[in-house]
């Protein structure tokens, strides 16, 4: 639709004008005050307007606004050297981007000059961002013809839901290591593209069973394919650690960052990789972007990160999401409606269903669930199919958590 002037995601029927945020808190232009539990979906981790991440950013405002890409200002070094600090040793050398799309395409540009080879496989039903080569790793087909040009460099494959299946952890990990193979087997595989075991960006927080990871990077590395870790989402604490890959101890090839980077400060994105890969590489993938690392958004992303490590945000989370949990599946444990709630640290989701013995899904529930639960000032994202996802700021205190979940209960009550 367009609004303003601006055009807005077609499926966006709630938008709002916003007049400032604050916390865990959000105002309207019309005087309306929400509790939000989106985070801008997972981007001000610490809460809207972050005071110190805005502190950092008005003293480098003073010093410096720009610098170009042959160049680098003392903020893209030293956050460069913060962030490869806090990876697994090998990740250590760092493509400078502007957001979460972008990074994975220098990702991907990246995997492929390294292996000589061209195909990138991703899986059904996720998001890696917004450019054609992006939307082609998970995005059905149906969804983008016609605006984007078939790709038969990219394959995709099922994705190991744990929902809508009878089918145990240990068959869905047979059933991708067998899909895996098949497809890596011709080694013409340059990289498999995936997030850490939950799906946050197509916004169905379908979880796979544990051991994920460990077995996409044993495989890859069987066939000689890089493992692209895309941790737009995942990153920042918001699965009850401070990335999620360290969640099963795994160690990409190469790894994505955006959204909670900067705690929306500024546009930022990171694609990190093993020095080794980036040297063999640079002069092909020319990683290049206007924009990418300001000085204000590394002083912005050198904060955040500095939050994070030092107040342990991931523990908070942990129990955070161990208590929405908990209070979701009692609150609503005999809702007809409601099929599942699940998710990692705290990002959570809530699946609306027609039955539950069908679990077929039921996007006009989900629709009608965010719109009521708006009307009672609780903000709210979903997947416009059938989930509803649970994204609080990770800083958000007891008090309000509480109140924001109360209204949840008392909208998922509307919902027959």
């Amino acid at each position: 639709m367009i609004r303003n002037h601006i055009i807005y995601n077609a499926y966006l029927e709630y938008a709002f004008d916003l007049l400032r945020a604050e916390g865990s808190r959000i105002w309207t232009s019309d005087g309306r005050e929400f509790i939000d539990f989106t985070s801008g979906w997972n981007t001000t981790n610490l809460g809207w307007n972050h005071p110190e991440v805005a502190e950092a950013m008005a003293a480098k405002l003073k010093k410096g606004t720009y610098a170009p890409m042959w160049a680098a200002d003392e903020s893209q070094t030293t956050y460069a050297a913060d962030l490869t600090g806090a990876l697994p040793a090998g990740l250590t050398a760092v493509g400078r981007a502007t957001g979460g799309t972008e990074a994975n395409e220098m990702a991907i540009k990246t995997a492929r000059a390294f292996t000589g080879r061209r195909k990138i496989l991703g899986f059904q039903a996720t998001y890696h961002g917004q450019s054609a080569g992006t939307l082609a790793i998970g995005t059905p087909e149906p969804m983008i013809a016609g605006v984007v040009p078939p790709n038969p460099d990219s394959i995709q494959i099922p994705y190991p839901e744990t929902y809508r299946t009878e089918k145990s952890h240990k068959d869905l990990l047979k059933d991708l290591a067998r899909n895996l193979e098949e497809a890596l087997s011709s080694r013409q595989v340059a990289a498999v593209v995936t997030e850490a075991g939950i799906v946050t960006g197509w916004g169905s927080t379908s979880v796979a069973p544990p051991g994920y990871l460990p077995l996409i990077r044993e495989v890859t590395r069987e066939f000689g394919t890089l493992m692209i870790l895309d941790e737009v989402g995942t990153g920042f604490s918001r699965c009850g650690a401070l990335f999620g890959m360290q969640l099963e101890g795994v160690t990409p090839d190469l790894v994505t960052f955006a959204k909670g980077i900067t705690n929306g400060g500024a546009a930022l994105g990171a694609m990190v990789t093993r020095a080794d890969i980036a040297e063999a590489t640079f002069a092909r993938t020319i990683l290049l972007a206007t924009f990418g690392w300001t000085p204000i958004a590394c002083a912005a992303a050198r904060k955040t990160l500095e939050i994070h490590r030092r107040d342990k945000v991931w523990e908070k989370a942990r129990k955070d999401g161990a208590y929405i949990m908990d209070r979701l599946k009692r609150d609503l444990a005999d809702h007809p409606r409601v099929g599942d709630i699940r998710g990692l640290g705290m990002e959570l989701g809530i699946d609306f269903v027609a039955d539950r013995k069908t679990k077929e899904p039921v996007p006009e529930a989900a629709e009608q669930f965010v719109k009521e639960a708006f009307s009672r000032g609780l903000h709210l994202a979903y997947d416009h199919q059938s989930n509803v996802q649970i994204m609080p700021p990770l800083t958000i205190d007891r008090p309000t958590l509480d109140e924001g979940l109360d209204r949840l209960v008392k909208a998922a009550r509307t919902i027959v």
